[in-house]
């Protein structure tokens, strides 16, 4: 196979390798109908641009890295989808890579990506550990941290107010006359899991209700980790009324384990998600939950990356962004059984 190149393009059009170059580049050099003639001639003989010559000439890629912990999770490809729809409309491609909840593969994968020379990277952490195993690297290439509360680590990094989230959900399920509400999926060694699991616990108190949990074992927050976890749960007599889930998709383990116990939802017991993902809103699943502002995150993500991009001298953002309450059909009112 032969690689069409400038040289070919300019011969087939008859003008010089520089005229051809200009029209690609958008240089007001050359006029619109040249600029047309030379991109239909590129289309027909099949010319793609060498990406890597191009960037050593501007000093860029115009490429933006994304790392995810698993693409698999619906919460993350959600996000992945608008990161790249922001980047698009910034002038950037992304390329994505998946960490599969693996420290030791994210490690690789971020020197993968700083050796592609991409130009900033946003990156979903594998675990709470993942900026210290990450910090030989962070100077070498621009990085925001999403999803994660990082606090005062040197930084920046798009989270939303987990604590705030359970605080709200539990809440909400109090005004809903509920005090016993189990609290489904809490996973040690999670930051964001561990923020969410006080928001919950404080809210409790303040209402002086008990807290009770029940912990995931499972490495990460799928479906099929819900399911198990609730199948155990509805083995046993109901003595809670109210199930808040840590995640959407534990959530919705929990519904399908529901069915197969023939425990009726809300009617049996509420259940209450968290993150908003898009089969929340299925109607067959109609989830209440606390919606994570997905679009907003990405967009702010990929702004924050650029700035720093852009200006190397800037310092390290924190943004926490607040969730909000999306009532749908799982959660009923105690006040009238």
């Amino acid at each position: 196979m032969t690689k069409v190149t400038i040289k070919d393009v300019a011969k087939v059009l008859g003008v010089s390798y520089a005229t051809v170059s200009r029209a690609l580049s958008g240089s007001p050099e050359v006029s619109a109908e040249t600029r047309k003639r030379v991109l239909q001639t590129c289309r027909e003989l099949g010319y793609t641009t060498n990406y890597v010559a191009r960037s050593m000439v501007i000093k860029r890629t115009e490429i933006l890295g994304l790392i995810v912990s698993n693409i698999d999770n619906p919460f993350m490809s959600e996000l992945a989808n608008h990161i790249e729809e922001r980047a698009r409309a910034r002038g950037y491609n992304l390329m994505l890579c998946n960490a599969s909840h693996d420290t030791k593969q994210e490690e690789q994968v971020f020197q993968l990506l700083a050796g592609r020379q991409v130009d900033g990277i946003i990156l979903f952490p594998t675990t709470s550990n993942s900026y210290q195993s990450l910090k030989p690297y962070l100077s070498s290439v621009p990085t925001v941290f999403m999803s994660e509360n990082l606090y005062d680590l040197p930084v920046s990094y798009i989270a939303v107010d987990n604590y705030r989230g359970t605080h709200l959900g539990t809440e909400y399920l109090h005004s809903l006359q509920h005090r016993r509400i189990l609290y489904l999926g809490r996973r040690k060694g999670s930051t964001t899991h561990k923020h969410r699991a006080q928001g919950y616990i404080d809210a409790c108190r303040e209402h002086g209700m008990e807290p009770d949990f029940v912990d995931s074992s499972y490495p990460y927050s799928s479906i099929s980790a819900g399911y198990q976890i609730a199948r155990n749960v509805f083995a046993k007599p109901l003595t809670h009324t109210a199930i808040f889930a840590a995640t959407d998709s534990l959530a919705i383990g929990v519904l399908q384990a529901a069915q197969e116990a023939g425990i009726r939802i809300p009617e049996d017991i509420s259940l209450l998600g968290f993150d908003d993902i898009l089969h929340a809103g299925l109607p067959t699943i109609n989830l209440t939950t606390i919606e994570q502002p997905k679009k907003t995150m990405a967009t702010m993500a990929v702004d924050m990356l650029l700035d720093k991009i852009r200006d190397s001298s800037k310092g390290y953002s924190h943004s926490i962004l607040t969730p909000s309450l999306i009532v749908r059909g799982s959660c009923r009112s105690l006040e009238d059984v």
